[in-house]
């Protein structure tokens, strides 16, 4: 399995926000914006902290099976790959999710002095904060669940040497 990117995060990233900036232009000129809900930022929030917490109990297992603790519960490497895919799924949704909010949020900020508009950019920015606290969050399940390198893989000579 491939390892997530930051670049290609950031690019979806920014590609979403300058997309979705100038589509909000496109569509305050022509009409209503659409406003920003309450419950984006909430969502993703709610995403890093399940994220997070799986993270978290999936270090404390292997930390207790590499000890040896008696009784310990292993982790079932089916298990661990779905939690990786969920955090990589969940990462690059997040980057384009906060992309767009964060383009509107920017197109917002030169409506500032009308209250509901404030309101709208700071649900946006909002949104973009726990968008990239799910980003971090999938980056470090996938810290977690890494399997450690092949020696030979370091040394391809040490193969062939035998």
């Amino acid at each position: 399995m491939k390892e997530l990117r930051i670049r290609v995060l950031a690019g979806v990233f920014v590609v979403a926000g300058v997309l979705s900036w100038a589509a909000a232009r496109l569509w305050d000129s022509v009409g209503t914006l659409p406003s920003v809900p309450l419950a984006a930022p909430v969502v993703l929030a709610l995403i890093a902290a399940i994220l997070l917490a799986t993270a978290l109990s999936i270090r404390a297992r292997l930390k207790a099976q590499r000890e040896r603790v008696p009784g310990a519960k292993g982790v079932d490497p089916m298990m661990a790959a779905r939690a990786v895919v969920f955090g990589q799924a969940s990462a690059l949704v997040a980057a384009l999710v906060a992309g767009m909010y964060g383009g509107v949020g920017v197109f917002l900020l030169s409506h500032l002095d009308i209250p509901a508009r404030r309101d709208q950019a700071i649900y946006a920015g909002a949104s973009v904060v726990a968008g990239i606290a799910v980003i971090a969050a999938a980056l470090f399940m996938e810290r977690v669940c890494k399997l450690p390198e092949d020696e030979d893989d370091d040394h391809p000579g040490a193969a062939t040497a035998a």
